[in-house]
């Protein structure tokens, strides 16, 4: 799950990639101690380089200026989240929600924090939200269906599972395989 965790990091930084081009001179200029934006930036750069120490400072600094911007709230999260600071990742996410209640993707991630942190009904309490919000949701079907799996809930997560699958989504057989096991059955 680390490893889905840190692919939402990369997945909410693309989200600002033609904000990167041209801010790739960013760094090589006074940053205005005022401008939210061009912390928020230097803090996606700093991600995509992989030092998210230095990204959630640059992060710190956008929420000083810009504390009601959910992008940014959501951003440090997932930053936190790549750390393994599942609480302050999902204290940022609950910010990023208070702000803009209808964002599946951050129930999402707020869900795979939970998740890690072993709060499996919490975290297909926020699986179930997002999929409310966007029914076709594959990755939310997929993470909730973890979840259930990970509770002994073997049918609930074949169901999640069989939805993923039935809206495209290929799921590795290695995955198939252990449910199959788990569960004793096929499908």
């Amino acid at each position: 799950m680390r490893n889905k965790l840190y692919k939402s990091i990369m997945a909410i930084s693309i989200i600002v990639i033609s904000i990167l081009c041209s801010c790739a001179s960013a760094q090589q200029k006074q940053v205005d101690s005022k401008d939210a934006n061009t912390y928020y930036q230097l803090a996606i750069i700093y991600v995509y380089q992989g030092n998210l120490n230095q990204a959630i400072l640059y992060f710190n600094k956008s929420i000083e200026i810009d504390p009601k911007n959910p992008i940014v709230c959501s951003s440090r999260g997932a930053a936190y989240a790549g750390k393994g600071e599942y609480d302050l990742a999902i204290s940022d996410y609950t910010k990023a929600l208070e702000i803009i209640p209808r964002d599946a993707h951050v129930y999402n991630l707020r869900g795979i924090a939970y998740g890690e942190k072993g709060k499996h009904d919490q975290a297909i309490l926020d699986y179930t939200k997002a999929l409310e919000i966007n029914p076709k949701f594959t990755e939310a079907y997929i993470n909730r269906g973890e979840a259930y799996y990970l509770k002994g809930d073997y049918d609930k997560s074949w169901d999640d599972i069989n939805k993923a699958k039935e809206l495209g989504l290929q799921i590795p057989e290695d995955s198939l395989n252990r449910l199959r096991k788990a569960s004793g059955r096929e499908k």
